[in-house]
């Protein structure tokens, strides 16, 4: 694995070592280094600054959905999202050597962690303790070396940390999966005959009655398919909210443009943040639904 020297082949994310975005930073790109950031703009600032090369920031789950503050902060962050990433969240059971399962009394991980396993927590009758990430409780487990004490992590951060894994898999949900979207200081517009692709933008519509209704028209009208459409306050004004959107074409594509053009008219401002190639997980998550 490259060294933090060479920004060309490190990766940043917000957590900790062992953290499910430094388990996606090694999924992906295996051969970068991946650089810990105690909060999403520092992992923004990385790459900005060119302490990075790319950001893996995860966006979404889809047991917890979405993630606080990073739609607010993307659009200020003067990146590009060059890629999307779909990682299955395995939760395991991390304790110290020669804890048992029979000697666990407390278990602490970040509060969604703790809630995605509400049904091990239950049937063990083990107290769950809210820490500030799922790694940093890891950590925490191993410096403490009390067998009493349980930590809910990756498979990962029990490897780095030193700890074993009484029990794998021990989320409630089959389907927990969280995405990330690879950010970069270039844009890196996908090509438009690679197949699927994903353009992400961020708009303003006016002020004026049923602006958003007329504004998405186009994207119906075109056949285009909107993924996903969110909306946040921006500048603490009630009046002023910002809408994220993901849609799949390219905007290249005659639809996609027309119907961008038809946002444009009723927006006082479009942002694509940015055209990258949809992750295969779409295609068998899309499947998954029509069966």
């Amino acid at each position: 694995m490259a060294e933090f020297s060479d920004p060309a082949h490190t990766i940043s994310f917000q957590g900790t070592f062992g953290a499910y975005s430094d388990l996606a930073c090694r999924q992906v790109f295996p051969e970068m280094a991946t650089l810990p950031c105690t909060q999403f703009e520092d992992a923004f600032a990385a790459v900005s600054e060119g302490r990075a090369a790319l950001a893996m920031i995860a966006i979404e789950n889809s047991v917890a959905g979405r993630v606080a503050d990073v739609h607010h902060l993307m659009p200020d962050a003067d990146l590009h999202i060059i890629g999307e990433h779909f990682e299955r969240v395995n939760h395991h059971l991390l304790a110290v050597p020669g804890a048992t399962i029979a000697t666990i009394r407390t278990v602490r991980s970040h509060v969604h962690a703790l809630s995605q396993c509400r049904k091990l927590i239950r049937s063990l009758g083990i107290e769950p303790v809210v820490a500030a990430d799922t790694a940093g409780a890891a950590a925490e487990i191993a410096a403490r070396g009390d067998p009493t004490e349980a930590a809910i992590a990756s498979e990962l951060a029990g490897q780095i940390y030193g700890l074993v894994s009484l029990k794998e898999n021990i989320e409630d949900a089959e389907h927990n999966t969280t995405r990330f979207l690879v950010m970069s200081r270039e844009a890196g517009q996908a090509a438009i005959d690679v197949g699927l692709v994903v353009t992400s933008f961020v708009f303003k519509v006016r002020n004026v009655p049923a602006a958003l209704y007329k504004a998405l028209g186009g994207f119906a009208t075109n056949g285009i398919n909107m993924t996903k459409l969110e909306s946040y306050m921006v500048g603490g004004h009630f009046t002023a909210t910002q809408f994220y959107a993901d849609v799949e074409g390219h905007p290249e594509d005659r639809p996609l443009r027309l119907a961008l053009e038809e946002l444009r008219f009723f927006s006082r401002e479009v942002r694509v943040l940015g055209v990258y190639p949809g992750h295969p997980f779409r295609r068998l998550a899309t499947q998954g639904v029509a069966d």
